[in-house]
């Protein structure tokens, strides 16, 4: 279990800390913090969070022992100090609490006091030194990606990654340098997802598999944060906004901190730890077809229509989807079912030989569902080999999904 040490922890039972702020300030981090606690926990005191006052800043961290995320935000302090404190107890009084600024202190040592305007609630907590210790990643390798295209890579890449089962190597993200590209790739052994990222890392070199829960809390963080600045410069207006663009420009990369057991995220206030994935990615580049004999252009929104309708009869048979492509045509039929069967006919703009393929509903409707792009490409060489998907406006993305037996209509 991967133990971690805060860099400044005030635990002394007899200071007592005092400090007040923003009630949203404290919501937003209590929330970020809270989602490294799992729903089930090795021990009681890991479903706390640790709240640390400090020179002008609060801090606020939890921990799972793999993965870890610490926040912080200005507080108004008057003493300096630490508590940890049940999560479920301090997001209740922050949560339904309209009041625009809360006062934290502590007494009798544990006892955290949250008083606003309109409440008062005591929280029983427990000492910080009984917390599990967070310490900062030992760097071996850092480098910087612009958020825009990483969250772009992150929606598009984890999906694939195995949720669960005996190859841990799955349940990651594998991230390579190659050349002035970072890429991302996951995948479940039945699917796979690839997306470069054009950026110039110096000379770092990349290879490691990154747990994909660090990176879909990455996600939502970054999500988050690009939602929050839209809403303000949707109210701000134009002159603002431009304005807001030019003194931002440190929260629009992330930085990335690597050892060789451990990753570092720093975003703005914020920092994800987690421990990498140990073991070797497959060689997916082998599978990935060479040539192709036949590619089709379909419309996104007409392939997902057919495709969500037909999933009620192919769920019957191992979701299994025939696409028949042939003089500018697809015909897409599902198997016969005791339920029934379907059949769709989609014109599309086609390339090369005619062809056939069987492929699942269900990854079809998930890589279908994580794309917004109003064309997508299908190129097949045969049926006994995946199916390669590209997008015509995104270059530096692909997906593939192995082929099914195909059936007999």
């Amino acid at each position: 279990m991967m133990m971690m040490n805060l860099v400044l922890r005030l635990d002394t039972p007899n200071v007592k800390m005092k400090f007040s702020c923003s009630t949203s300030s404290l919501l937003q981090s209590l929330q970020l913090a809270s989602r490294a606690i799992g729903g089930q926990q090795a021990l009681p005191i890991l479903g706390n969070i640790l709240i640390e006052a400090h020179g002008r800043r609060c801090t606020v961290s939890a921990t799972d022992l793999e993965l870890s995320i610490i926040t912080s935000f200005d507080s108004k302090i008057e003493n300096e100090g630490s508590v940890t404190v049940p999560a479920k107890a301090i997001l209740n009084f922050a949560q339904y609490n309209n009041d625009p600024e809360v006062l934290l202190e502590t007494s009798e040592g544990t006892i955290l006091k949250c008083t606003s305007q309109h409440a008062k609630t005591s929280i029983a907590g427990e000492a910080a030194s009984e917390y599990p210790t967070i310490s900062s990643v030992e760097k071996q390798t850092s480098f910087s990606l612009p958020v825009p295209p990483l969250l772009r890579a992150l929606h598009l890449v984890t999906f694939s990654s195995a949720r669960a089962g005996l190859r841990p190597v799955l349940s990651g993200a594998y991230v390579r340098s190659e050349k002035n590209l970072v890429v991302f790739v996951a995948t479940d052994s039945y699917r796979l997802s690839e997306y470069k990222i054009p950026v110039s890392i110096g000379g770092a070199e990349i290879s490691c598999i990154v747990p994909t829960k660090i990176l879909e809390e990455l996600k939502v963080m970054l999500s988050g944060k690009k939602q929050d600045k839209e809403k303000k410069g949707t109210r701000s207006g134009p002159d603002k906004e431009d304005k807001t663009r030019k003194t931002e420009g440190p929260d629009e990369e992330v930085q990335v901190i690597l050892s060789r057991q451990q990753i570092e995220i720093h975003h703005g206030s914020t920092r994800l730890l987690s421990r990498l994935i140990d073991g070797k990615f497959p060689d997916y580049e082998q599978i990935l077809p060479k040539e192709t004999t036949t590619t089709v252009r379909f419309s996104s929104g007409e392939l997902t229509m057919a495709a969500k309708r037909m999933h009620y009869f192919a769920k019957e048979v191992n979701n299994n989807l025939a696409f028949y492509c042939a003089k500018g045509q697809v015909r897409i039929v599902t198997p016969q079912t005791p339920a029934g069967r379907d059949e769709a006919f989609i014109a599309a703009e086609m390339q090369g030989k005619d062809n056939k393929i069987a492929l699942s509903s269900g990854y079809l409707l998930d890589f279908l569902g994580h794309i917004d792009e109003d064309e997508v490409d299908m190129q097949i060489t045969d049926s006994s080999r995946p199916a390669l998907f590209t997008l015509p406006k995104e270059k530096n993305y692909l997906h593939l999904i192995m082929p099914l037996r195909m059936l007999e209509e």
